[in-house]
């Protein structure tokens, strides 16, 4: 299936789009607004921090308000729309998986992060003063480290690796019962998947083959991390496509529900009323009323 919005590397953000560019920190004052389209994806991970000012970012229809003393985390893939630049203090890091991973073979340490690429946390973490104080000290040891002539990139990743464990900890004390790590990372792969096979209408039984566990093994993992069973989390996937090809594209009910490969398109309906409230019809007159140019 066509990708329907631009991808951007962090070049595309420093307005010079041929750079392969892995890690950069700006702060909002100080950076150009970037030419990019409003509604977009990323191939990178992106960290906003607001100290002062009020904004509001919208992530595949769900909009969040980010008050000061936050932070905001978008993860490659999410379908994020650009929101006007508002007079805000604070700035963005932006990272690659491979910048992450530098001289780290086990891509699991990314996944541990419980905040970074799971489409079922919320985003936005509002601090109290004294964490985001600490936090933002290591950013500016970050920033430091950037402006220096002889700058180093191991040196640079270690205080990112600082930065995304303190977020974690903050994460950790506001949850009532933290995420075993073996379940976060047994999650991320499945959403991995997911994302690979989700307009084959797969059953929980593939993916279960595919991690080598069983399916009620992989459903206990997915309602602990999402509160959901796995054909929920299944189902939500090909409806949050469908919202996508709704509200982008001309194509009919019928040809939305086929590329799915949902070849009965009242079925296909009803399944997209059941979890939006809204039939297929309804939510794109909606929609294409909202975000699409005219």
């Amino acid at each position: 299936m066509k990708d329907l919005f631009p991808f951007y590397s962090i070049g595309n953000f420093i307005n010079e789009p041929s750079s392969h560019t892995e890690f950069e920190i700006m702060q909002f004052d100080k950076m150009e607004e970037p030419n990019v389209d409003d509604i977009h994806k990323h191939t990178f991970y992106e960290i906003l921090w607001t100290e002062k000012g009020i904004s509001k970012q919208t992530i595949d229809y769900k909009e969040y308000e980010v008050l000061p003393n936050s932070l905001f985390f978008i993860s490659p893939n999410q379908v994020h729309q650009f929101e006007e630049w508002k007079p805000l203090k604070g700035g963005t890091i932006l990272f690659t998986e491979d910048f992450f991973l530098l001289n780290h073979n086990n891509k699991d340490k990314l996944f541990e992060l419980s905040f970074l690429d799971n489409f079922y946390a919320n985003p936005c973490i509002q601090l109290d003063k004294k964490n985001f104080a600490d936090i933002k000290q290591t950013i500016d040891l970050i920033a430091n480290e950037q402006k220096r002539k002889d700058k180093s990139q191991t040196i640079t990743q270690s205080y990112l690796h600082i930065l995304l464990k303190q977020v974690q900890r903050c994460v950790d004390i506001e949850t009532e019962k933290p995420l075993s790590k073996k379940y976060l990372i047994l999650f991320k792969q499945f959403k991995n998947l997911l994302d690979k096979h989700f307009t084959e209408n797969k059953t929980t039984s593939f993916f279960a083959e595919q991690l080598h566990i069983t399916t009620h093994h992989l459903n206990l993992i997915i309602k602990n991390v999402t509160g959901k069973t796995a054909s929920e989390v299944i189902r939500a996937r090909s409806i949050l496509e469908a919202k996508r090809l709704l509200t982008f594209t001309d194509f009919t009910v019928s040809e939305i529900a086929a590329q799915l490969n949902y070849f009965d398109s009242s079925y296909f309906s009803k399944l997209f009323k059941a979890e939006t409230n809204k039939t297929p019809a309804a939510f794109k007159s909606e929609m294409s009323e909202k975000y699409r140019i005219r």
